[in-house]
């Protein structure tokens, strides 16, 4: 023991005046030592403590990214969804559209079709009646000859006043009726000034009616035929007779049936003989030019036939006129509805547009989406301090995103 201790009082260094001995300078170490230990050790801990902070900030923000990657395909999947659904909406309606459309111009397209082979059938058949009609004037004007022969039998029968009218005004009436509707004359009726003609022919469009007369004179005619033996005094005297008497008969008929408002302001005079038509045409120019002057024509039965045929195309053109207004009306009703469908269609085209330019908002939206999907996905995030700037603008774009979705579902319902 007295050696140790002489052992470890042994000086070993000495500096200046102090003299560090050998126990002195192993407890000196021994405490360094510990001191170093324990720096070690501290050293150690925060190292360690270091490293499990870095960790757990780590898993937080590789946690973070995996919500806010959710998050982005969820909000991709929406729109997905919302732009299938759109697309069906659209598809739908543009397939109604095109229907109704189609049904619509079919529906015009037959009627119009309809009306105008009706209109075309019913033309065809008035000009084959009109040709029928011209065939049995030619006919008629063929028969002259052999009704030139019966003059003999016709001045027997005319040689009565009373059997002179009723031929007369049968074979007119005979005329008339074969060649119009029975709706478009009348025999023997009567006017505001008390007197009866013996045919009435209603004009077309309100127009005043034509006056046809039968009661021709024939007894002077009767005369000339009788003086023709008896010397150019007698016959001078007879034909005198004969156009006095048409001359009174012309200023009858234009005093009685020619009224204003009321009748046309022509009437016929009907001659019911071809050869006495002929022969005053012939030999008495006069009386014809008197009868022009006060609006009287003398017609023959083959003129007044020719003349009911004109009355009656123009009856007919008078109906096929009223038949041409009914159809411009329908025309008109047409153009109406096919602006109102221009104009509904034009409405239909802006909504169109409105969609077109919400559907491109939502593609840019979601190409940004997409671009920031990418850099969270490689990781290039900005500093921490920019952190919160670039979620919020983030967060912005979501919102306009859903904003435009929800904008193009009430553009597509209205």
């Amino acid at each position: 023991m007295i050696e140790a201790a002489s052992l470890f009082s042994i000086p070993v260094v000495q500096l200046g005046a102090t003299i560090i001995s050998l126990g002195e300078l192993l407890v000196a170490t021994g405490g360094l030592l510990l001191v170093l230990v324990f720096w070690l050790a501290l050293s150690l801990w925060r190292l360690s403590s270091a490293r499990t902070l870095a960790e757990a900030e780590a898993a937080g923000r590789a946690r973070e990214a995996e919500a806010r990657l959710a998050d982005l395909a969820r909000t991709q999947a929406e729109l997905q969804g919302r732009m299938g659904t759109i697309a069906e909406v659209f598809g739908a309606r543009q397939a109604e559209l095109t229907k109704a459309l189609s049904e619509r111009l079919d529906g015009m397209s037959s009627r119009l079709g309809q009306s105008i082979t009706e209109q075309t059938k019913a033309t065809h058949e008035n000009l084959a009646k009109l040709q029928e009609r011209l065939a049995v004037i030619d006919t008629a004007q063929n028969n002259i000859q052999s009704l030139a022969g019966q003059v003999v039998q016709l001045q027997q029968i005319l040689s009565n006043k009373q059997t002179r009218g009723a031929f007369g005004q049968s074979r007119m009436e005979a005329i008339v009726a074969d060649g119009l509707p029975s709706t478009a004359y009348s025999f023997q009726a009567t006017l505001s000034n008390g007197t009866r003609p013996d045919c009435m022919i209603k004009m077309p469009n309100g127009a005043p009616s034509l006056v046809i007369d039968a009661k021709f004179p024939l007894e002077a005619w009767n005369a000339i035929r009788a003086s023709e033996g008896e010397g150019a005094e007698a016959r001078k005297a007879a034909e005198a007779a004969f156009r006095r008497d048409v001359e009174v008969h012309i200023k009858a008929i234009a005093e009685k049936y020619l009224l204003p408002g009321e009748t046309q302001d022509t009437a016929f005079m009907f001659v019911p003989s071809e050869s006495i038509f002929a022969e005053i045409h012939e030999n008495f120019e006069a009386l014809v030019q008197r009868a022009h002057r006060v609006r009287i024509v003398i017609v023959s039965p083959s003129l007044l036939m020719l003349s009911i045929q004109v009355i009656q195309a123009v009856l007919k053109d008078a109906r096929m006129r009223e038949q041409a207004h009914l159809i411009q009306a329908e025309v008109m009703k047409l153009m109406q509805d096919v602006a109102r469908l221009d104009d509904r269609v034009r409405k239909l085209q802006t909504h169109f547009l409105q969609a077109n330019k919400d559907i491109d908002l939502i593609l840019t939206s979601t190409d940004k989406v997409t671009k920031r999907g990418a850099k969270i996905e490689a990781l290039e995030l900005g500093a921490p301090d920019g952190k919160g700037v670039a979620d919020d603008k983030m967060a912005d774009d979501n919102r306009a995103v859903q904003g435009s979705g929800s904008l193009r579902l009430r553009v597509v319902e209205e």
